[in-house]
């Protein structure tokens, strides 16, 4: 099997000569439409008002944007945003006074993942509505948004994998002629099957009225498929390569025994219908 040549131009166009429109921003924002979707066919099957849904849209893209830069600046590049914090939230580079806007190019799903579930509590708190409920819808639509922003990752040629020491794989030319595991592609079908797999517990089981079930299950198998695909992934920071596991792996760790907490929590004694 020959290997595939990606050499797209993550920009589509720039709107007055200046302001770049990317592939992973449109698919960024096609992946959270389509979440909002799907939560909002649950929400209308529930008799739930939908009007309650698009107000918690609102709190969970600010929580995702400013938990995925945050998360970015923290976790993988602090050294730098220490020194220039005002980049953190300012879609610019500012070099020896002179700004140039390069939009926020920096963003960790980890962090978008503690930014949604902040959201989600925020909203529950001034809501009054219950925090396991929602989470558990939420969940059955995040991972549809997580595949759509890894398709964007596979348009930008980043965050792909190791050389796959064969003539298989994607060679990603605008950084060199290897073939690569295109990870983004793994991580991203990964997450459709998750989706599926919510989708067909919430449907066709009674697990649904276990509050913290679907969510639980969510952060197990999501962090556990993320975890495992570190390994063919290139580290992303020089600093991880003397790390027993990389930034991915360890911070899926802690989503990973979430999961397990709440599945143990929402055990109950009635039998699960199928």
């Amino acid at each position: 099997m020959k290997a595939l040549e990606w050499n797209v131009d993550p920009e589509i166009t720039r709107l007055f000569g200046t302001f770049p429109i990317k592939y992973y921003g449109i698919l960024f924002v096609i992946g959270l439409l389509l979440g909002y979707e799907i939560v909002k066919r649950i929400y209308k099957s529930e008799n739930v008002p939908v009007e309650n849904l698009e107000k918690l849209s609102t709190y969970l893209f600010i929580g995702i944007l400013l938990g995925a830069r945050l998360g970015h600046c923290l976790f993988y590049d602090f050294e730098y945003f220490s020194k220039y914090p005002l980049e953190i939230f300012l879609p610019f580079r500012i070099t020896n006074g002179n700004w140039s806007f390069t939009g926020f190019s920096g963003l960790a799903s980890h962090g978008g993942s503690i930014g949604a579930i902040l959201a989600i509590i925020i909203y529950r708190w001034e809501n009054r509505i219950s925090l396991l409920w929602i989470l558990d819808r939420v969940a059955i639509g995040a991972p549809v948004t997580g595949a759509f922003i890894r398709f964007g990752n596979f348009m930008n040629s980043e965050i792909y994998g190791k050389p796959t020491k064969g003539d298989y794989g994607v060679i990603f030319m605008q950084n060199d002629l290897i073939p690569r595991h295109p990870t983004q592609l793994y991580e991203a079908f990964a997450y459709l099957i998750i989706f599926g797999l919510l989708w067909y517990l919430y449907k066709k089981t009674n697990l649904k009225s276990k509050e913290g079930f679907l969510f639980g299950t969510l952060l197990i198998v999501l962090f556990t498929v993320r975890l495992l695909l570190e390994f063919f992934k290139e580290n992303q920071v020089a600093f991880e390569d003397n790390m027993l596991f990389n930034m991915g792996q360890w911070l899926s760790i802690p989503f990973i025994i979430g999961g397990i907490v709440l599945l143990i929590l929402s055990k109950q004694k009635n039998e699960v219908v199928i």
